[in-house]
């Protein structure tokens, strides 16, 4: 039986030793870039979880059959993502995985849960608020109207992912704050017979100030991808609006693309 509390890299060591790389020589796809795909998989799916140890360079090159350069490039490509951290006299080592979320009318919790990250959420706030001009336009309610606002801090395997503010119209549903915590507002506005068909969605980009940097753990300045979107019921009445920031270094949206007829 594993002892807990020992040396980290000794209890790392099963994790990747367990994993069956398959790497196509003959294949055009350079050795580097197979070797970090399937390892970006395997962090992605939990089998490489956050604080396993890959172990040194040389012992992985051996086991693999490959150059020590090939292999120190494709860690050094998920390093470059933010998925591996190199650690002064500990060595590599698996910090998370990256969210990828498909663009759809979904919540981030439900998605989080789906893909196994385990989300946790903190609620910083959950008050009826006055409406600005531009969260009463999104509503289609009047501005200076109360509104209810709740301010989100979600989070994966301890590390915050995404702070969400949204809106919705007062007395739309019980907000209930212990709820909150424990799961999406999605989840609630389905459980309170309220049926979600459509949402206009914008996402974009920018730095993150020091306060959104603090609550995010980056560094001010970081890179964050944005995102405001307006969600309707099945009659046509909008019943959230969001303005969302998310880590860049952990977060990312999935497009699929259709060509018109």
């Amino acid at each position: 039986m594993a002892k807990t509390g020992g040396d980290p890299r000794a209890m790392a060591a099963p994790a990747l030793s367990s994993l069956d790389f398959a790497l196509d020589r003959g294949s055009p796809v350079p050795l580097y870039y197979q070797l970090a795909q399937q390892l970006e998989a395997a962090i992605e799916h939990g089998v490489l979880a956050p604080g396993n140890l890959l172990g040194n360079e040389v012992d992985l090159s051996v086991r693999l059959g490959l150059s020590r350069p090939t292999v120190r490039q494709a860690i050094q490509s998920l390093v470059d993502k933010g998925l591996l951290v190199r650690r002064r006299g500990v060595g590599t080592q698996v910090v998370h995985s990256q969210v990828k979320r498909p663009l759809e009318l979904s919540s981030l919790y439900d998605d989080l849960e789906a893909a196994g990250q385990g989300p946790a959420t903190r609620v910083v706030r959950n008050e009826d608020v006055v409406a600005s001009a531009d969260v009463a336009a999104a509503l289609g309610v009047a501005e200076g109207c109360e509104v209810t606002c709740l301010e989100r801090l979600r989070s994966t395997h301890g590390q915050p992912v995404a702070f969400l503010v949204n809106y919705l119209p007062a007395g739309l549903l019980d907000l209930d704050t212990a709820r909150l915590g424990s799961t999406g507002l999605y989840r609630m506005l389905r459980t309170a017979g309220i049926t979600l068909h459509s949402a206009r969605q914008t996402v974009g980009a920018r730095s993150a100030t020091a306060e959104e940097a603090h609550l995010l753990d980056e560094s001010q300045g970081a890179a964050l991808l944005t995102m405001q979107r307006t969600a309707f019921d099945d009659t046509g009445r909008p019943v959230e609006y969001g303005t969302h920031i998310y880590r860049a270094s952990r977060y990312t949206f999935d497009f699929q693309l259709l060509v018109r007829p």
